[in-house]
């Protein structure tokens, strides 16, 4: 079928924002990618003289293409056993999508991408497509052939669910910045009680175990927290020939949280987020799986970054 410009030129209007819609969904920028390009294809096939409004279209599609990964079987066995983690992405990417109000930066941090995986792919769509594009009901209720009344029931239990998620206090950047700072000085020196005394009281963490293993795994007091912390970034033969190299550390942002990110030559090998709350550090995530690294990779290349806060682990 010959692609017909006109309407490409149409569609790439919309790309970013229907990347960002999918990323929010499905939690990872390759099925994100992948479920935009499904669109296009059927944007391409579609009669468009049918179409009253293009960017409802293309937003209905999008939603349902993505609610059709989350409802499949693979993704089914994934959360019968357990969580998943998102996959994490550089600040500036514009894949995170609209960051005007609180609800926006709220639905694409980490903390929220993995509650939702608890989510049903229902109550999921209508809380990205309500909290982070404000779509009215009647709109979310047209896109999922749902009822009004249906969708703000769901919207309404996804909320409740989120407000696990979220922090009481917001913390500027740069506190943020130097409570990150005082942790990792405290994990390269090995001082386990200065570890702790950052963590929160009901401080988590999560670790993909750098995709060697099926499952994430969950750390759900702050000594382990810290102990795990001090395990994976005390560093071995192994995990150089595992990243490739001597890693630098430098401290960035990801999903709108401080990170630290472990980089061998021009290639992110790891990244480990902070979730930071007015009493200290309230989640620690880590990625090291290589299809968890490829989308920021691509991104830091682009950057010009600064020193290292460790030149070499």
């Amino acid at each position: 079928m010959p692609i017909d410009r006109t309407a490409t030129e149409r569609f790439e209007t919309d790309r970013g924002r229907l990347a960002a819609l999918a990323y929010r969904l499905l939690g990872s920028a390759a099925d994100a990618e992948d479920a935009v390009q499904d669109a296009f294809v059927r944007w391409q096939a579609a009669d468009r003289e049918c179409i009253e409004s293009p960017e409802a279209w293309l937003t209905k599609v999008v939603t349902n293409l993505c609610l059709d990964r989350l409802r499949s079987a693979r993704a089914r066995r994934e959360r019968a056993a357990g969580d998943r983690l998102p996959e994490p992405l550089l600040e500036g990417d514009p894949m995170l999508g609209p960051a005007e109000t609180a609800e926006q930066r709220e639905s694409v941090s980490l903390a929220v991408l993995t509650l939702m995986e608890r989510l049903s792919p229902v109550e999921r769509a209508v809380y990205v497509l309500r909290e982070a594009f404000s779509y009215p009901h009647a709109e979310i209720a047209r896109i999922l052939d749902i009822t009004e009344s249906g969708s703000q029931q769901h919207a309404h239990r996804a909320r409740r669910r989120v407000a696990a998620a979220r922090h009481d206090t917001e913390v500027d950047r740069a506190t943020a910045r130097r409570i990150v700072e005082a942790f990792l000085d405290a994990a390269a020196s090995g001082r386990t009680e200065e570890l702790v005394e950052l963590l929160t009281e009901d401080a988590t963490g999560f670790s993909d175990g750098a995709g060697l293993f099926e499952h994430p795994m969950w750390f759900a007091t702050r000594e382990r927290v810290a102990t795990a912390f001090l395990r994976g970034f005390k560093p071995s033969d192994a995990k150089r020939r595992l990243a490739g190299g001597t890693p630098a550390i430098h401290l960035d942002r990801v999903n709108g949280a401080p990170a630290a990110l472990a980089v061998v030559g021009d290639r992110v090998v790891g990244v480990v987020a902070f979730d930071i709350s007015d009493g200290g550090i309230a989640a620690v995530r880590g990625f090291a799986a290589r299809d968890k690294c490829v989308r920021i990779t691509a991104a830091w290349r682009e950057r010009e970054p600064g020193d290292p806060f460790i030149a070499r682990w």
